[in-house]
């Protein structure tokens, strides 16, 4: 949407219907406010959010969609009430660009649940009544709360997954205590949350175990990733070999899957998160019931998590599997994606192939 008298500066790749292939297209952001940072996009991840909603899986697409929420760049302008970030500081921006402010939620910084709803970066409707549009743009314009540095010296081709991919995996395990080094944690899948569940869980001191419908992805979770061990799901005698020795499991899966068997794998008292979204999550009682074990389901997180985890992965010189791509493959990179055809997550080059 453009407003009136405003120039529209703002270059981007968009979907302009259930198809769901994108092309370029031009808008304008709204004008910079107070508090407002405005973000040269240097890279945007990209995630299975964007093909949901650019072919509106859920009935509530709004066209020209851009899509695009693990955006890294370096801020070009700042409001004038702006005291945490300066011209020329790497910043990242995620899966939500606003919030009430004032819940409990809020006030805890857990905004990305936000008893209002948070604001998501593309496709919501932001507080001027605007539609929001994401990081398949050339900038962004966004309030400073919603913003977070991105620690000198961090690649920020690498830092854009973090800003879904990887909080996703960071957040729960951070909420249910998953960094006690000896510990042990099953990673179902092994895509872009799940290799990222690898990275986190190795850096904790976890003894880590994938747990994989596919064959084919042993030598790279155990080689590459460092798991230690590997297990195809699908055999029985390797699955009953795991029985109740997980204190943790983070299912990443998608696909519609069984759940009994991997509650059968938690130690007494375990805890097994779900950030993936089957189509039903179906289990017996006695799964749950005997031997006392936790259900939780997560989403991203709130600010001051997602600061913390870019800080820890800095720190730890964690970096997520990434394939760069110009945004003109943005329509195969999305086809491919869909095919679980990528290691592990796909980063346009923003600032050198959209022109």
């Amino acid at each position: 949407m453009s407003s009136e008298g405003v120039k529209d500066d703002c270059l981007a790749w968009a979907a302009g219907d259930p198809s769901g292939v994108l092309s370029p297209y031009k808008f304008s952001r709204r004008a910079l406010g107070k508090d407002d940072v405005s973000l040269k996009i240097t890279h945007c991840g990209v995630c299975y959010a964007d093909v949901i909603w650019s072919k509106n899986k859920h009935g509530d697409s709004r066209y020209p969609l851009v899509p695009g929420h693990e955006i890294a760049g370096i801020v070009k302008e700042v409001g004038s009430s702006v005291s945490n970030f300066k011209v020329g500081d790497h910043v990242g921006v995620g899966t939500y660009v606003n919030s009430c402010r004032e819940c409990e939620q809020c006030n805890d910084r857990e905004e990305v649940s936000c008893e209002k709803g948070s604001v998501f970066t593309f496709n919501g409707i932001d507080a001027d009544g605007s539609i929001t549009k994401g990081g398949y743009s050339s900038y962004i314009v966004v309030h400073e709360r919603y913003c977070f540095r991105i620690p000198d010296g961090y690649p920020l081709a690498s830092a854009a997954p973090l800003l879904c991919a990887g909080i996703t995996v960071y957040n729960p395990m951070m909420r249910h205590k998953m960094n006690q080094p000896g510990k042990s944690l099953g990673v179902i899948g092994l895509g872009g949350l799940g290799h990222m569940a690898v990275k986190f869980g190795k850096a904790f001191g976890l003894k880590v175990t994938v747990l994989s419908t596919s064959l084919s992805k042993r030598e790279e979770a155990l080689s590459v990733l460092g798991a230690d061990n590997f297990v195809i799901t699908s055999d029985q005698a390797q699955m009953k070999a795991l029985y109740k020795s997980l204190d943790f499991i983070i299912d990443t899966a998608s696909g519609d899957h069984p759940f009994d068997p991997y509650l059968s794998l938690l130690k007494t008292a375990g805890v097994f998160v779900l950030v993936g979204f089957p189509s039903e999550v179906k289990f017996s009682p006695a799964s749950l019931n005997i031997g006392m074990k936790t259900v939780a389901g997560s989403i991203t997180g709130g600010t001051r998590v997602i600061q913390e985890m870019l800080d820890f992965c800095a720190a730890n010189k964690i970096y997520p599997g990434i394939e760069v791509i110009p945004i003109q493959y943005i329509n195969e990179a999305l086809e491919r994606m869909v095919k679980n055809d990528v290691k592990y997550r796909f980063v346009i080059d923003i600032e050198n192939s959209l022109k």
